[in-house]
């Protein structure tokens, strides 16, 4: 038989106890009295069974319950500020909330906006740039574009294209003493490393070297950029050759601030 659920005035006390790890600065938040978060704390324990807090050396600490308990509140309570903020806001009709990882939104994305707007000029776009993996009940977006597999339990997945990698540079490097024909050349330039993503998704020169049959080129050497934007940048500046998805490097290689110098192109996953 499930038990009812403990008051939300008491688990309010608890979170907001907990996360001060004091009584007397719960109340402050609170806007209660200290004797009043004391007795919701005790009402809490009665109703749980179990102890949540022990004092010792003048100090307040939590006990093992508390600490498992703690995280599962703090979340419900995050929950529920975000959706009621939603309410309050009207649901926010008429804005669509875009989590995107920081050189996607910079290199694809946000150069594509103004034909969006122009389509559906009813619709207000909020880009909100991360690299970390989107938790939709607790995070305020309504979709994110990620680099992946397309294996989230739980979610929808829309595949937005394939993806490749390719060796870009500036199309200066493709003249000079010492130019660009072909993989073996490489081993006269600076290799930039895109240092973003993990295991099969990264961009990887050691890889790349490897289909491309290339053995005389240290595929470690060389500056890295932990964001994908920066190490096209630093291409298109000459600063040396980098492994760029065509995805990012499709604007910048139509217009001719980088050129593929030669092949292979490789899948990205």
């Amino acid at each position: 038989m499930l038990r009812p659920l403990p008051p939300l005035n008491a688990l309010r006390a608890f979170e907001a106890a907990a996360r001060h790890l004091s009584f007397t600065k719960a109340a402050q938040e609170l806007f209660v009295t200290q004797a009043a978060v004391s007795h919701q704390i005790k009402s809490l324990e009665d109703h749980l069974g179990i102890q949540l807090f022990r004092r010792m050396n003048r100090r307040l600490i939590l006990t093992d319950e508390a600490q498992l308990l703690l995280p599962a509140v703090s979340e419900a309570f995050d929950i529920i500020k975000t959706t009621t903020q939603k309410l309050y806001d009207g649901g926010d009709r008429g804005t669509l909330k875009v989590s995107v990882m920081p050189s996607f939104a910079a290199k694809w994305l946000l150069p594509r906006l103004p034909k969006f707007r122009r389509v559906h000029p009813e619709i207000d776009i909020l880009v909100s740039a991360s690299i970390t993996k989107t938790n939709f009940a607790r995070d305020d977006v309504d979709m994110a574009i990620r680099f992946g597999n397309g294996q989230y339990p739980g979610l929808r997945i829309d595949k937005m294209m394939e993806d490749e990698s390719l060796v870009v540079c500036s199309p200066h490097l493709l003249k000079g003493t010492l130019p660009l024909k072909s993989p073996h050349d490489l081993k006269y330039h600076t290799l930039l490393h895109d240092d973003v993503g993990e295991e099969p998704f990264a961009v990887n020169w050691r890889r790349w070297l490897h289909i491309a049959g290339v053995t005389d080129v240290d595929p470690d050497k060389g500056p890295g950029y932990n964001d994908s934007s920066l190490i096209l940048q630093a291409a298109i500046e000459g600063q040396g050759v980098a492994l760029g998805r065509t995805s990012l490097t499709y604007d910048d290689l139509k217009s001719g601030r980088l050129v593929c110098p030669f092949g292979p192109r490789t899948p990205s996953s």
